[in-house]
């Protein structure tokens, strides 16, 4: 039997755990919309309270974390179809198990994340030669050195940028565009309806305490992000796959729904110019 890794992560880090709990759920389905064996795996192996703190699963809501991750993937897989050598950089990677789910055996993959939740990925992960881990806190620039670029860069941001304020998620997006022309970057975001319950001290469907988000943005304010840099090109929407039942039915078409066209979660594709601004 493994041995199991105790964890304690608390307010935002903690997400990490949630989203785990959820995915791995999700994916010890027979049915799954999420084939990820390392994320059950992982869920035995690391010794949390999940029921006790996060409450139970919600299939539901297991799914929706699932084709999430399904819709990152995809936008990953196109990155590395066209840049076999890339590097992948993900923020605020928590206990993701995307590396193995997308992982073409060539390309780099830099996960920046802080000291106590990367500490805890490096205990229950393995990872090899084309990984490294930064413990650093994504709004500080210093996470960009040593960076090859040369190969193509994709920077992906999954269940993070919410925790950031509007002016912080600019200037991250600015510092990218400008760090990594001819790069990309792919992030989800809540709505700003959603934002605001989470400010005014909501809790999660398990009966858990929600971190706050300050960042929310509609789908009508996606426009406002070219604002962020000279050198941001395309904005492009990013559908959820289809999925199983009357969530996965209607996840690709949510956009087309009157009711949820303007207030639901995003995911959002950004492409960055590879000539510096004049």
């Amino acid at each position: 039997m493994p041995v199991r890794v105790t964890a304690d992560l608390k307010g935002v880090p903690e997400t990490a755990l949630w989203t785990l709990y959820h995915r791995a759920a999700e994916a010890a389905r027979p049915d799954t919309v999420l084939p990820d064996p390392r994320a059950v795996q992982l869920r035995t192996e690391v010794d949390f309270p999940f029921a006790e703190r996060l409450g139970a699963v919600r299939p539901w809501l297991a799914q929706a974390i699932a084709l999430r991750a399904l819709g990152f993937d995809g936008v990953v897989r196109a990155f590395l179809a066209a840049h076999p050598e890339g590097t992948v950089i993900a923020l605020g990677e928590g206990l993701e198990t995307q590396f193995w789910r997308v992982g073409n055996g060539r390309a780099h993959w830099v996960t920046v994340d802080l000291a106590e939740p990367l500490a805890l990925r490096g205990r229950v992960l393995p990872h090899g030669d084309r990984q490294r881990l930064v413990a650093c806190d994504i709004r500080e620039r210093r996470w960009m050195a040593g960076i090859d670029a040369t190969r193509g860069v994709l920077v992906t941001a999954q269940g993070v940028l919410m925790y950031l304020r509007p002016a912080e998620v600019f200037r991250l997006i600015a510092d990218c565009a400008e760090a990594f022309p001819g790069g990309s970057m792919v992030f989800d975001t809540v709505s700003r309806r959603f934002s605001a319950r989470t400010r005014a001290g909501a809790k999660g469907p398990g009966g858990h305490q929600l971190p706050p988000m300050p960042w929310g943005m509609d789908a009508a304010g996606r426009d406002q992000l070219r604002a962020a840099h000279p050198a941001i090109g395309d904005v492009a929407d990013v559908p959820l796959p289809a999925g199983r039942g009357f969530l996965g039915y209607l996840a690709p078409r949510a956009a087309a729904v009157p009711l949820l066209r303007g207030d639901r979660p995003l995911i959002t594709r950004l492409r960055f110019g590879t000539a510096p601004p004049s």
